[in-house]
């Protein structure tokens, strides 16, 4: 994910008419949707793509010699294949298919974690982690004897490449990080921390959950040697998600957890031998209507053009600032418009985050408040939690200006009176 430049053409005027979660009558109908952070809503496209593979395709993988059986095991590595185009890797051995974001990160803490890190060693993570690439790292580190250090973030919420480059040291043994904030939308400079991390030996994991439904990503371009992300924030289902790995990198690690379809053969008497990956990495029935679902998630926003998505997401970034900026006691947190990346996150001086939520869902507007599973960034930024407007290629200025005529009248309500300090999620 690189700077936002101007968009090659603008989004179709009608593409919120592919969602049928905003048909008239259906739920979604007068909502404007602002949590697209948390989880995005699905294109007729995609849904399509998973009936059909039920209705005309359903089989176990690469266990059956029948024509429905082989026509399922095409379908999902068709999906491999995809995902691999999209996302710049080499061949699609580099992909493997998990539940999700979380999944893919403790499968790397298990597994190259494991192989790396040891007592008195060091797990470089940046200051703006998602519970899911700062958790799985920590326990790691819990369970090993080694360090977790933290490349922190300056005061608009960014990580500059000489604070990772200077976090770095010899007892450095791998690096995880954000591509994209999940709190702020700030943009970590991904290849600069993976030059700094290569110079000293250091594989990076990136997580990118919140960077691929927001313009076109390549992984090799980036210097990323492991790369994770999510179906349904980039408008697929849930529990399915992506792993990529260098193959030279993810060849070397053992499985994570072990099954059917990880061997060809087994003997008691015997050592196991494992196949190669990714299938080693996919123990058991993976979600196979999940991986044809992200497939077409991915066809469509591809159809759709990359940088006409990036520069939706942009335009929309902008409006939000503008209209917000005028009001009083709302604050932007960070600096979303420098490199929009879909996230505008703001406080309510003196109004508690919930108070402003619940204020915003009673006029139509659905967004996310608290510490979006981040409070380890939140307490570095001093603040209790924020309120997320996080916008998807269907949202349009509209949202902005319902989101604008909401917030005017916004007053302190039960959790600015009654807990003011309280917080979770």
């Amino acid at each position: 994910m690189t700077s936002v430049t101007t968009a090659a053409r603008p989004l179709p005027a009608a593409v919120r008419d592919d969602f049928p979660f905003f048909a008239p009558g259906a739920p979604g109908a007068a909502l404007s949707y602002l949590d697209n952070a948390a989880t995005t809503q699905k294109p007729r496209r995609m849904l399509e793509a998973m009936a059909d593979y039920y209705t005309n395709a359903n089989s176990n993988i690469g266990r059956g010699y029948y024509r429905l059986a082989m026509a399922s095991t095409d379908r999902f590595e068709q999906a491999r294949e995809t995902v691999r185009r999209t996302i710049g890797a080499a061949e699609p051995e580099e992909i493997v298919f998990t539940a999700g974001t979380t999944a893919a990160t403790n499968l790397l803490a298990a597994t190259l974690g494991e192989r790396r890190v040891g007592a008195g060693d060091k797990v470089l993570v940046t200051g703006l982690e998602h519970n899911s690439n700062l958790l799985p790292w920590k326990e790691l580190c819990d369970r090993t004897g080694a360090e977790l250090t933290v490349a922190a973030a300056d005061e608009q919420g960014r990580v500059t490449p000489a604070a990772f480059a200077a976090s770095l040291d010899d007892r450095v043994r791998l690096a995880a990080v954000a591509h994209v904030s999940n709190v702020l939308g700030t943009v970590n400079p991904v290849r600069e921390f993976a030059a700094a991390a290569h110079a000293r030996g250091v594989p990076l994991v990136v997580d990118g959950a919140q960077a691929v439904p927001h313009g076109r990503v390549d992984v090799r371009a980036l210097g990323a040697d492991f790369y994770c992300f999510s179906g349904h924030k980039v408008y697929g289902p849930m529990g399915v998600g992506v792993l990529y790995g260098r193959r030279e990198l993810l060849s070397q690690l053992p499985p994570y957890q072990v099954g059917g379809g990880t061997v060809k053969g087994v003997r008691l008497d015997e050592p196991v031998r494992y196949v190669p990956g990714p299938a080693r990495w996919e123990a058991g029935t993976p979600h196979v209507a999940g991986a044809v679902g992200l497939a077409a998630a991915l066809d469509y926003l591809g159809d759709l053009g990359w940088d006409a998505v990036r520069g939706h997401g942009a335009a929309l970034v902008r409006a939000a600032a503008d209209a917000l900026a005028g009001l009083d006691r709302v604050r932007i947190v960070g600096d979303p418009v420098s490199e929009p990346s879909g996230i505008v996150s703001i406080v309510v001086d003196g109004i508690h985050p919930y108070d402003v939520g619940a204020h915003l869902d009673a006029s139509g507007v659905a967004v996310r408040c608290g510490v979006h599973c981040a409070s380890v960034f939140l307490d570095a930024l001093g603040l209790l939690g924020t309120v997320r407007l996080s916008f998807g290629v269907y949202n349009t200025e509209a949202d902005v200006e319902r989101v604008r005529a909401a917030l005017a009248t916004v007053k302190p309500a039960t959790w600015t009176a009654e807990h003011p300090g309280t917080r979770f999620l």
